[in-house]
């Protein structure tokens, strides 16, 4: 058994138990009390009647009264950051997006004549140039929270877009907002961000000539693998019994053991219905490790529940997920490879020491 296999059954049997003991739980405290409880989170994105996906809130703010939370509310507080060109939810704990969100087409990518304008207070005209952006802390998490350049030096991982800066190119701020820390996790560079990373992004983009719309969800994971002893634990080979942790002085900033690219593609089921979509989604986990060019994007596909289980999220409604297809039968799932020099590929700036 593979070990991607044995990851997926594994997300699948604990998602299968905790979904279990949750309901049990649910339902005696609701025996127990007559106070109403609503989900704490509701699918991301939904259809309408007509079968057109829409996002919706994600995010539910119980206020049911209670004597313990006189002096303070502890969270977790998600931190909903609207970008210009994304949308994203930070985890404080882990310093690194909880996921991000991305609405594609071929105007917002510049590949049509029509192009998409959102009125904006004083933005200019011009497209984002990759060489004007530099990486930056996101002042709008607190500052005990927050991921700063000093964290990535000398850590010997990659800044790794989790929206890519090539999504973003409508104006410079739109760019300037994916080198945010809050766009940022540690990625393996060689083999992975300079490289099978990029490709995987790049085939989001293409689906653009095939899908009207493309909805694109990022998701950073901590998936356990078992080890010899039959124990399950999170961690890479060389690091056992735990995932990684960096930064300066203290590290605080958790490296992801994989990364999700979550895809759905929308458009007209028939040119004679046109407001009717037909939708494809597919999912696919990749591990935050070197991947060899020839790797097929089908051997990391996997079912779009595991990763809303092991994430704790829910991404589609159970309307989007039973009403569509397989995105790898509706379009190609196959990668473009691009080995040119990673500096000149990614136009990433060397790391340099953090500013006294």
């Amino acid at each position: 058994m593979s070990l991607f296999t044995t990851l997926n059954l594994f997300t699948f049997g604990v998602g299968a138990a905790v979904g279990a003991g949750a309901t049990a739980a649910f339902s005696l405290s609701q025996r127990k009390s007559n106070v109403s409880a609503s989900p704490a989170t509701g699918p991301i994105i939904a259809v309408d009647q007509k079968n057109r996906p829409q996002i919706v809130s994600d995010v539910v703010i119980s206020r049911h009264p209670s004597t313990a939370l006189k002096y303070g509310h502890p969270g977790p507080v998600p931190d909903l950051l609207l970008r210009k060109a994304y949308t994203a939810s930070y985890d404080r704990r882990l310093r690194h997006p909880s996921w991000t969100a991305e609405h594609l087409t071929l105007a917002s990518l510049g590949k049509s004549r029509v192009v998409e304008t959102v009125p904006d207070e004083g933005e200019g005209k011009s497209k984002g140039d990759r060489s004007r952006s530099n990486f930056s802390e996101d002042e709008a998490i607190p500052i005990p929270f927050r991921a700063r350049l000093a964290d990535y030096f000398r850590s010997g991982y990659d800044r790794g877009h989790m929206v890519p800066a090539a999504d973003c190119k409508s104006s410079q701020e739109a760019m300037d907002e994916t080198f945010l820390l809050s766009n940022i996790a540690p990625q393996v560079g060689d083999g992975f961000n300079r490289h099978y990373w990029a490709y995987l992004e790049d085939w989001c983009r293409r689906q653009t000539s095939t899908f009207a719309d493309v909805y694109v969800f990022t998701v950073p994971l901590y998936l356990p693998k078992q080890e010899a002893d039959g124990k399950w634990r999170i961690g890479r080979d060389d690091l056992i019994q735990t995932h990684e942790v960096i930064g300066s002085p203290v590290a605080t900033i958790a490296v992801p053991t994989h990364f999700a690219k979550v895809v759905l593609g929308a458009r007209p089921s028939s040119p004679n219905t046109p407001s009717i979509q037909e939708l494809s989604l597919g999912a696919f986990v990749l591990p935050n490790a070197p991947i060899a060019d020839n790797t097929p994007l089908t051997s990391f596909a996997v079912p779009v529940e595991a990763v809303e289980r092991a994430a704790g999220l829910t991404l589609f409604s159970d309307a989007v997920k039973n009403s569509s297809k397989q995105i790898c039968q509706t379009s190609k799932c196959e990668l473009i490879v691009r080995r040119f020099d990673d500096a000149q590929r990614q136009g990433q700036k060397s790391i340099t020491g953090p500013k006294r």
